[in-house]
């Protein structure tokens, strides 16, 4: 099987200092980055691999002097391109050009809807104006928009005012994304875990909201895995259907498998896309289930959930190949609450990830 979905960190270079940032807590240098040309050839690779979409991401992507060149040779290559920005760097001449570059989709992040408090959580003075000028300029364009709104203890109350600002803002799908733990949002578990009463009330928001926007809004929501019964198949399973190359070209089977000791990964400065994906030993090491221990060795839902996160059983457990703590038949599903309760009566008091400005 080979990949449906790459996504491309182009850089982690930052003007946002999110404390729930998915990158990892060592960011990759500009100096290290691949250039351009290195890039389209990772991009042509890609599909000739089979690939469908590539999600231009970072960081923020806009960063990237060669962002325009860039997002036309992916879509020359055929790719659908998915530009997931913060909105700082791209203006809506910028927008103009990567639309006739061959921009297929914008996909915003949205940190409350109270602009003080975004920009507060993005650590970023007039950010929230610029996403929604953004948002709005997308839409204007004629151009397909998701808001991703993350949510965690300070801004879940607003949950219901963030789907109606992404609907306001006339996107097709919003992303509601609780904070996942481990990197950045790790290190900042205890300012940002919800409590237990905040997730049973928004599920129940999540359910009137859907309802509410059906045929006119796709709101995809998962019950944060701190709270879960059942772990969610973490891309679709271990290298099954994604793959994600880092700003210096290394790629790996999901955006935190760094964190994993032990592993090996490649880059595609040495070896080609698909020589990877078929024989990284970084990718062998969780596909397909001959890995699992028990529980899940023997679990009918072992085909359906992959055993989850990898990187999340490592953070809890110490051991990467345990079964996700997410999971009720884990042994360690009840330490995981514990960890949560314990976490969510913490102070909002977080430390930001430095975007070296």
């Amino acid at each position: 099987m080979n990949p449906l979905g790459m996504l491309a960190e182009l850089t982690h270079r930052c003007p946002l200092g999110c404390p729930y940032c998915s990158n990892p807590l060592a960011l990759e240098d500009r100096a290290g980055e691949m250039d351009t040309a290195t890039w389209i050839g990772v991009f042509q690779q890609a599909a000739d691999m089979g690939v469908l979409q590539v999600h231009l991401s970072g960081g923020e992507p806009a960063s990237r002097r060669d962002l325009i060149e860039l997002t036309r040779a992916a879509s020359e290559a055929g790719l659908y391109t998915n530009l997931i920005t913060s909105a700082i760097g791209i203006d809506a001449d910028r927008l103009q050009r990567l639309k006739a570059a061959g921009l297929d989709h914008v996909q915003v992040s949205i940190q409350d809807t109270d602009p003080a408090m975004s920009d507060h959580i993005a650590d970023y003075k007039g950010a929230h104006a610029r996403k929604l000028a953004l948002a709005e300029a997308v839409t204007g364009l004629g151009m397909a928009l998701t808001v991703n709104a993350v949510i965690h203890r300070a801004n879940i109350a607003n949950l219901s005012g963030m789907v109606a600002l992404a609907a306001s803002l006339g996107a097709g799908r919003v992303e509601v994304a609780h904070v996942q733990y481990y990197g950045w949002g790790l290190r900042n578990r205890d300012a940002l875990m919800p409590t237990r009463e905040q997730i049973d009330q928004a599920m129940q928001e999540m359910d009137a909201l859907q309802a509410r926007y059906a045929g006119r809004l796709v709101i995809d929501s998962v019950i944060p895995d701190y709270y879960a019964r059942r772990p969610k198949p973490c891309m679709g399973g271990w290298g099954q259907k994604s793959l994600n190359v880092t700003p210096s070209g290394v790629v790996l089977p999901c955006h935190a498998a760094a964190t994993i000791p032990g592993l090996t990964f490649w880059s595609v400065r040495e070896r080609s896309l698909a020589d990877i994906w078929a024989n990284s030993p970084a990718f062998e090491a969780f596909r397909g289930t001959a890995w699992m221990k028990e529980p899940c060795q023997s679990c009918s839902f072992r085909t359906a959930d992959f055993g989850g996160c990898r990187c999340q059983a490592l953070a809890i457990t110490g051991d990467a190949a345990a079964a996700d703590p997410s999971c009720e038949l884990s042994p360690y599903h009840s330490h995981m609450q514990k960890l949560a309760e314990q976490a969510s009566g913490g102070a909002y008091a977080y430390r930001g990830r430095n975007p070296g400005r």
